[in-house]
């Protein structure tokens, strides 16, 4: 966009709040300014899509690692459910039941622990959903740059 020069109006391709332009200003612009009016909208654009998708980004992220961290614990109970049988069965086996069915109990909470975590991790992990917002918009900028019946005409 031009500037205006001091002691004259504004330039007719001159638009401060930077929002559509008449057809009386199109016609009075140069085909330069026209361009150069393009060129820093969709860098403009271009721009605030590439923020959006760093901020979606950030917010799927967080999600995503809470959801890793509640499988993790859930992978942990699993392996302390892995090892408390095995030792239960173990003193089971070796001990006519005492110390095995101490053992197994430790084990079935444990079990209890992973079966909770792991349904946590399943609940927060179908709340992580990509980068929508910026797919919508990114999607719309084809038809936004198509000239449209009610645009400037002649």
């Amino acid at each position: 966009m031009t500037v205006p020069t001091q002691g004259s109006g504004p330039d007719p391709g001159y638009h401060p709040a930077g929002g559509p332009h008449s057809a009386d200003e199109v016609r009075g612009s140069s085909l330069g300014d026209l361009m150069r009016s393009v060129t820093t909208d969709l860098s403009t654009l271009m721009r605030q899509e590439v923020e959006l998708a760093k901020a979606e980004i950030r917010q799927e992220g967080r999600k995503a690692g809470k959801a890793a961290g509640l499988y993790g614990g859930a992978g942990f109970g699993g392996y302390m459910v892995a090892l408390f049988l095995s030792i239960a069965l173990w003193a089971g086996l070796s001990n006519v039941l005492d110390a095995g069915w101490a053992g197994l109990i430790v084990a079935v909470v444990w079990a209890g622990i992973a079966a909770v975590l792991y349904s946590m991790a399943k609940k927060n992990a179908a709340h992580v959903r990509g980068l929508r917002q910026t797919n919508d918009s990114v999607q719309r900028i084809p038809d936004a740059l198509k000239p449209h019946p009610e645009g400037v005409t002649r």
